[in-house]
């Protein structure tokens, strides 16, 4: 039986003089686009460049959005109401639809960033104010869930939703996730081991050799690790001639429907 399981990335981080992961390397390897609009990273041209980048190698595109903490790179809380934290997502996604609309490119689904997924998983208020306003706005939209909790809110709305896994980054045995200050490189044989025990079995082994029930269709593979790249290559190559086939975000969530 075929498995179709989506490869997302978090792209279009980098402003200005600043460039923070390898875009134009990493595109040709992933199925689905997670572009910053302009608040932890991005910015206007970054975000025209990397819609434009996406379409040329057929990637899903969707909006990445952040806390107003480019300092922090969105990865410190902020005391926001949750009618504040919907409005910083739906600004956030008016903005990269309209960069969309202008490239004939469809903006495909929400996947929120950093201190901000944290924020609406440890609050259910502030999740669904989220989920309220990218509903009023496009009920379409698919929901790229970060953790069960936040899958499990999203169910009470309209829009299709999925669980998102990690396979670059180590679990624990209570399924949460070890988020380093600092990306180092992994080993890329063991990141594509975990890609397939997860598309195939959906667990994955911590590093003390304990089994976690990872049920993802999308599993993250993060752009700023230093060697991305290899990483890539190294699942595209073990599941090669398996029974494991690559779709975009949109297209794991209809067949879960």
């Amino acid at each position: 039986m075929t498995r179709r399981i989506d490869i997302n990335c978090d792209m279009g981080e980098s402003f200005g003089k600043y460039t923070k992961g390898e875009d134009a390397a990493v595109m040709p390897h992933v199925t689905t686009a997670n572009v910053a609009a302009g608040f932890h990273g991005g910015d206007p041209h970054v975000m025209r460049e990397t819609v434009a980048l996406a379409a040329e190698h057929g990637v899903r595109v969707g909006v990445h959005p952040g806390l107003p903490d480019r300092l922090g790179f969105g990865r410190r809380r902020i005391d926001a109401t949750p009618a504040e934290l919907r409005d910083y997502v739906v600004y956030q996604l008016g903005a990269l639809r309209a960069v969309a609309d202008r490239a004939g490119v469809e903006v495909t689904h929400v996947k929120p960033h950093g201190a901000l997924y944290s924020m609406l998983s440890d609050s259910e208020p502030h999740a669904r104010a989220v989920l309220d306003g990218v509903a009023a706005v496009d009920p379409d939209l698919v929901y790229l869930a970060t953790d069960a909790r936040l899958y499990e809110v999203a169910g009470d709305y309209p829009f299709p939703r999925v669980l998102e896994g990690y396979v670059d980054l180590d679990y624990r045995a209570d399924g949460s996730v070890v988020i380093p200050k600092e990306k180092s490189a992994r080993d890329p044989e063991l990141v594509a081991d975990r890609f397939v025990a997860v598309a195939t079995d959906g667990e994955v082994e911590t590093p003390e050799g304990e089994t976690v029930a990872v049920p993802a269709d999308s599993i993250c593979v993060h752009g700023d690790t230093p060697n991305v790249v290899e990483i890539l290559e190294a699942i595209h190559a073990r599941i090669d001639g398996t029974d494991i086939e690559l779709v975009g975000v949109d297209e794991v969530a209809r067949a879960a429907e």
